[in-house]
């Protein structure tokens, strides 16, 4: 905060009067609405606007530095006819750095009461539209309008945008899709956005049909904000079994990887603005409320709840619990109220008419049967109530119930805190000694965003009217010194994790999750909503044909290491064996003489020695080079730093319990390895007992000549001193051995085994035993963050690069005529 008791002034278009070179840091918030009041002048017949101090966009420009220039983006509370938007959008932008959206009437029904309010809002607050009587079904048409609104909320931020400096700070579940447009754009744009209702879990967000289109929206983000670690954990467990993507923890952040990008996760509920709520509780208008509420309920204990007229609200379940307890203690009666303030509904239809309707019955049933002349225990407030009114009401509450069966943050517990706590000018107006305890109790539901925050409120299940009905009489029977205790907590948490804390903090994990931008090289691929960026090391790039076969041909004593799965035949592919087509060029590679070519393969030995039988002079090594042969005629050498695998009796076992106990799990026995793979199994369960396992089988075998690896899907024990790399080692060296050390190393693979290969080959072939370094071409199939310079896309492409090379060799065989005509085709 800037000031206690003020919010800052926005400020003005262009308002840096010092040197032009000096560089303004801007921040833009887009959001649904823009936090501005609108009404037209009488007498002008113009619009006239001011700002809404109560909004919480306005309110988070305290966490920024003074000197940070803030603008915002979206829509006006009310329509602006077409002649007059012009005038308007330069009226705002000039006097308050909105930027209004004007979707069009038809547009704006079907975007925001559509299917904001009638399919998301529900589906994140676990409704579903088991019927049409409860919910309105997937409307595609209602989808197509989301996405229209969000592209044309994007476009004003592209209007607005510097896009190497400004940061950009998207809200809310309206504008879920927005980042993807605006990444389509700009590819290294600072991009957060932070998500104020409920994520649900992935059994119900899973029922969405667009949920992929959501789901890399929110991934095109830089920085995804959540209050609570329960939001968080939804969000990533459906991009785990949704997309198949693996989080982290790095240094306290949780991060996800997206093509190279990290996507990190922000866990932080919002706070309310300090000074604002004592400026009120400062006003005249309240402290003359808060003694007419005083002397309305003289001799009476007010419990005081402030709620939205929406059906995830629990007012009902309230009203019930009151009844209950009026019923279980009947002393209670006319000496305890419920004040419910009703807020307007957000959202329209039949379920708001139905909640209204129930919450009116039972507050009339329970003041017929429990009430009296003279006392009415349910009191409703269905009408607007300004702040200070609300600050009224909070002030006198000796308890604040908040029972939403579910709800993204709520602030009215935060809000009641410190208007509990008061203020020195209306504890001189109210005649309460400054050094008077201060008391609170909050009963609040355990599905809502801040109960987490709140250790000193009873928490309770809003369904359980009897545990609602025992917690309120607890809260009003609680002794003074406890209340007071629970109270000083509260008031600590929220007054140091206020609005400004929240966006100072928000804004910080922004910047450090954007630090790499610049350092590495993106792409986008992806068509429509599908888009993403790749980004990659600056020296990584696709491996041209031309550029690789030119080195070939000036070369003479070559080495090329290929995998197999991934990389020569396609991970997708039912038919593992290799095609005719791989067949054929490696076979025109390994008769060239100048070259020593092998396929180095997780696989058994017996299932890659019949797949290549017709390649004479192919170099074989199976299970990570457990088992090598130089060529077919040779025998099979068999590694022998690894001889011993009496291990193999301990890991199965072990291996075969887990499996028995994971549905979709499986073992692959090796002749030198034992590998259990879940990639058929539930993804959480599939992964967590990956992990134990993993612990498990380190713990067993701290004394035996294995290894345990974790990869994707699988979790494998293999010897120690085998792998790829010291494939690539031996061969290299037993080239320079033998007279021929290598000019030329090519070696493509798709997986984490591969990497060692690639880390292998750079450190062999910088040793002193080569005199002069070879051309290396270490090469990854797929963009991803890699140890190799070079990709390419897919197997295909692996394929006729090989092509390439076997048309540029020497002698060409004459069977190859149709390989030179098929790559000549494809160049």
């Amino acid at each position: 905060m800037t000031v206690p008791g003020i919010i800052s002034d926005l400020d003005g278009y262009g308002s840096n009067d010092g040197d032009s070179d000096v560089c303004v840091e801007r921040k833009i918030i887009v959001a649904n609405m823009l936090p501005l009041h609108a009404k037209r002048d009488a007498e002008t017949d113009k619009w006239c606007f001011s700002l809404d101090e109560d909004s919480l966009l306005l309110q988070l420009k305290d966490g920024f530095s003074p000197e940070t220039e803030v603008f915002y983006v979206g829509s006006l509370k009310i329509e602006i006819d077409a002649n007059e938007q012009e005038e308007v959008a330069q009226k705002l932008l000039e006097n308050f750095n909105c930027v209004p959206t004007f979707l069009p009437h038809d547009l704006q029904k079907k975007f925001y009461l559509g299917f904001c309010k009638q399919q998301l809002w529900p589906l994140f607050h676990y409704m579903l539209p088991m019927c049409p009587d409860h919910g309105d079904r997937f409307d595609r048409l209602l989808w197509q309008a989301y996405v229209s609104a969000n592209k044309i909320f994007a476009d004003k931020v592209m209007e607005i945008i510097n896009p190497e400096d400004d940061s950009v700070w998207v809200h809310d579940y309206h504008l879920m899709v927005l980042p993807t447009f605006l990444r389509k754009r700009y590819n290294r744009v600072k991009l957060g956005f932070f998500l104020h209702s409920p994520f649900p879990s992935s059994e119900i967000y899973r029922t969405l049909p667009v949920r992929d289109d959501i789901l890399r929206g929110l991934l095109n983000c830089d920085l995804v904000g959540f209050h609570t670690f329960d939001y968080a954990r939804h969000f990533l467990s459906c991009c785990s079994r949704m997309l198949g993507l693996d989080y982290e923890s790095k240094r306290g952040h949780i991060g996800l990887d997206y093509f190279g990008r990290t996507v990190y996760i922000k866990i932080l509920p919002v706070g309310v603005h300090m000074g604002r709520l004592e400026s009120v509780l400062n006003l005249p208008s309240t402290s003359a409320k808060i003694k007419e509420i005083q002397e309305q309920f003289k001799g009476k204990k007010v419990i005081i709840g402030i709620d939205d007229m929406d059906i995830f609200k629990g007012i009902s379940l309230k009203l019930l619990a009151v009844e209950q307890l009026l019923q279980q203690r009947p002393e209670l009666q006319g000496k305890i109220v419920l004040v419910q303030i009703v807020n307007p509904a957000r959202g329209s239809g039949k379920d708001v008419q139905e909640a209204k309707r129930e919450t009116y019955l039972t507050a009339k049933r329970i003041n017929e049967v429990y009430g009296s002349p003279n006392y009415e225990p349910v009191v409703i407030i269905d009408r607007p109530v300004p702040c200070f009114e609300k600050s009224a009401y909070y002030a006198v509450a000796e308890c604040c119930i908040v029972n939403a069966v579910r709800d993204g943050m709520n602030l009215v517990p935060y809000k009641y805190i410190v208007c509990r706590q008061g203020t020195p000018y209306m504890d001189e107006t109210m005649g309460i000694k400054p050094d008077s305890p201060r008391t609170s109790m909050l009963v609040v539901s355990e599905f809502i965003g801040c109960s987490p925050s709140l250790s000193g409120a009873i928490r309770v299940n809003p369904w359980d009217i009897d545990a609602v009905a025992d917690a309120l009489e607890t809260a009003i029977t609680m002794r003074g010194s406890e209340q007071q205790l629970r109270h000083e907590k509260h008031y600590r948490y929220v007054s140091s994790h206020d609005v400004a804390y929240w966006a100072r903090s928000f804004m910080q994990d922004l910047e450090r999750a954007c630090r790499d931008h610049y350092s590495k090289r993106c792409w986008g691929i992806g068509l429509g909503l599908g888009f993403r960026v790749v980004s990659l090391s600056p020296g990584f790039r696709k491996l041209s044909i031309d550029h690789i076969v030119s080195a070939y041909k000036r070369t003479n004593r070559r080495a090329i290491f290929l995998d197999y799965d991934g990389t020569v035949v396609p991970h997708a592919s039912i038919i593992k064996s290799p095609s005719p087509e791989v067949i054929s060029v490696l076979n025109v590679l390994c008769k060239d003489p100048k070259n020593t070519v092998f396929i180095v393969s997780g696989r058994g030995r017996s299932s890659l020695s019949e797949w290549f039988a017709p390649l004479e002079m192919l170099g074989i090594a199976a299970e990570h080079g457990y088992f090598l042969r130089w060529n077919r005629s040779s025998e099979w050498e068999t590694s022998p730093v690894a001889a011993d695998l009496d291990w193999k009796n301990i890991v199965e076992p072990v291996m075969r319990l887990y499996t028995e106990a994971t549905d979709g799990s499986n073992i692959e026995i090796k002749e030198s390895a034992l590998v259990w793979h879940h990639q058929d199994a539930d993804p959480d369960f599939g992964s967590c007992q990956a992990k134990e396992l993993l612990d498990h089988l380190e713990s067993v075998l701290s004394n035996e000549p294995a290894v345990v690896n974790r990869g994707q899907h699988i979790v494998e024990v293999k010897p120690q001193g085998v792998s790829k790399g010291l494939v690539a080692e031996k061969v290299l060296l037993r080239m320079v051995d033998d007279g021929t050390p290598p000019d030329f190393v090519m070696c493509i693979g798709d997986d984490r085994s591969d990497e060692d290969m690639f880390e292998s080959i750079l450190s062999t072939v910088y040793s002193p035993s080569l005199h002069m370094a070879p051309e290396i071409f270490a090469c990854t199939v797929g963009r991803k963050p890699s140890k190799a310079k070079y990709y390419l896309d897919d197997a295909a492409d692996v394929v006729k690069l090989l092509q390439g090379l076997a048309t540029a060799s020497s002698p060409k065989p004459r069977r190859l005529a149709h390989i030179q005509v098929s790559f000549e085709s494809t160049v």
